[in-house]
């Protein structure tokens, strides 16, 4: 019996990629997976843009940020980043949690708490394509309202079989 990730087609999108990440891998598996990739000198440096889920992501790399990142400008970046994306990813590349890669993502935590970036710490090209795909994938139509639809059903079986819900039934 063929499973379900074989029987159903293969999600493709646009992608828009900065100029500068045009010779990045990430590219090239992307283009593998027979997504459709356009590049824009527009877009901020390190950003992949998914336009039909509405969902951004910025990379950043801690080793190409300066002794003191304080001073290298990345807080500015991924402010204005946040203010023109409402839903934005810092893809932070850490091959290995040495205390440079802990302490940006620390700062990054710190000063962006509480605001809508998200921050998803990934290993390898692997792991940041697949974290990309996996969001964008979940917030584009019309895979978001499959996902709430389900959610919406499996609200109603549990309301249904709660034995918590039977005795508030009957104490009416």
């Amino acid at each position: 019996m063929a499973s379900h990730a074989e029987t159903s087609p293969q999600w493709k999108t646009t992608i828009i990629v900065s100029s500068s990440l045009q010779n990045h891998d990430t590219n090239r598996m992307l283009s593998a997976q027979q997504h459709r990739i356009r590049f824009s000198d527009s877009v901020e440096s390190g950003a992949f843009i998914f336009p039909l889920s509405g969902t951004a992501f910025l990379l950043v790399d801690p080793q190409d940020l300066l002794e003191h990142f304080e001073e290298s400008g990345l807080i500015e970046r991924i402010k204005a980043f946040v203010q023109v994306h409402r839903n934005s990813f810092l893809l932070l590349y850490a091959p290995f949690n040495g205390k440079k890669e802990l302490e940006v993502l620390s700062a990054i935590q710190h000063r962006f708490f509480g605001s809508s970036l998200r921050i998803l710490p990934v290993r390898n090209n692997a792991e940041l394509v697949k974290g990309m795909l996996t969001i964008a994938k979940a917030t584009s139509k019309p895979h978001v309202d499959r996902i709430r639809d389900r959610m919406s059903l499996a609200r109603a079986h549990v309301i249904e079989s709660s034995p918590v819900w039977e005795m508030l039934k009957l104490s009416l």
